[in-house]
């Protein structure tokens, strides 16, 4: 099968949309490698992360070679492009479908990662919501199929979008494969407990600092935060600051993928008391990593937990604090989630059964 992507992110996005746009070419040429997986980008960022795909084997990289460039090729000329190409599936990664392509013969299959944007919409200023909601909006009406990459974002596009249920799979978001293979070797480390993910209102790190306050003095350890943010990142700095927590929390800077790696292997926690999510990806890293995780009891959180992390109310800095020190303090209770934690991770985000779910939703609308 010849099967075409929307690889913007792939070459020019180094978190979140990036991410799951390499991970799922990787884990589909592993497991598929006789396919064609052709890569249409307007540009290419070339660095270490980006520099396997271009002539990966199995993948060929397209970028605009006529006069029109950028997001305009990418919205109104690849349609063409492709047919040209000779594409039977294309696969918009990161929310989107080019325009024509409904018409065009080429079926057609488009994931769509959450609705923070609806559900948030405070983060957002005005115009970027409009414009993400008529992009979704189009998207959800002329794929041929929609991935959703939870139940809960299932749920959420159904309702916002009004689409019936039989056009709509769920495939979970793919891990980098790196967080499955376990460390070989300790490092000899103080005890901390880590947060990774942008320092946002939506993300509720304050909600960790105040459950944090609360725990009795010789509990506390280091929270170790891996994420950057702007005017909520200050207003938990002045909440730590009031609360004399200066020393208990660390912000080191960003690091690769073994890096973090390292550090989810190391902590004695991860704590993730996100409000709204579209999968929870650092979830599920920190339990393929053998780290016990604190996270939230709403959205798409008990999904990427599991039964084994533990679920708190995030508007509640009590019960963040009752669940983080369960862990800290029951030896029992935090081994058993260990060994839950890392059992059901690898076998409910299993790689091979992600990309052998996502080529059968390709076998379905092609045929």
């Amino acid at each position: 099968m010849r099967i075409g992507f929307d690889a913007k992110r792939l070459f020019n996005n180094f978190t979140g949309l990036g991410n799951h746009s390499r991970t799922t070419i990787d884990i589909l040429t592993a497991e598929f490698p006789d396919n064609e997986y052709w890569l249409y980008t307007p540009k290419v960022r070339l660095n270490g992360v980006t520099l396997p795909y271009v002539g990966k084997k199995g993948c060929r990289t397209i970028t605009p070679k006529g006069v029109m460039r950028g997001s305009a090729w990418r919205t109104y000329g690849l349609v063409n492009e492709m047919k040209k190409d000779g594409i039977e599936v294309f696969h918009g990664l990161s929310n989107e479908m080019p325009v024509g392509l409904f018409h065009s013969g080429i079926a057609s299959v488009v994931t769509i990662h959450d609705v923070a944007f609806r559900t948030f919409p405070d983060m957002y200023h005005w115009h970027d919501r409009k414009i993400y909601d008529m992009k979704w909006q189009y998207a959800c009406n002329h794929a041929d199929r929609i991935i959703c990459i939870s139940e809960c974002t299932k749920r959420d596009v159904q309702e916002f979008y009004n689409v019936p249920e039989r056009k709509v799979e769920v495939v979970y978001q793919p891990v980098n494969p790196i967080y499955y293979q376990p460390m070989t070797e300790r490092d000899d480390l103080p005890p901390y407990m880590l947060y990774v993910g942008s320092v946002n209102s939506r993300k509720n790190l304050l909600g960790v600092v105040k459950a944090m306050s609360l725990m009795p003095k010789d509990l506390r350890i280091p929270l170790m935060v891996v994420g950057g943010g702007g005017s909520y990142k200050r207003k938990v700095q002045q909440f730590i600051a009031e609360n004399g927590l200066e020393q208990l929390v660390m912000w080191p800077d960003m690091m690769d993928t073994e890096g973090l790696r390292r550090l989810y292997t190391h902590a004695q926690l991860m704590v993730y008391p996100s409000f709204y999510e579209g999968f929870g990806l650092p979830v599920v890293e920190a339990m393929l990593c053998g780290c016990p995780v604190v996270t939230s009891n709403v959205s798409s959180l008990p999904e990427a937990g599991g039964p084994w992390a533990q679920q708190a109310d995030p508007n509640s800095a009590e019960d963040i604090c009752d669940k983080m020190m369960k862990l800290l303090t029951d030896t029992e209770l935090r081994q058993q989630t260990i060994e839950g934690g890392r059992a059901y991770a690898m076998e409910t985000f299993d790689p091979r059964k992600l990309a052998r779910q996502l080529m059968g939703v390709y076998e379905q609308v092609r045929s």
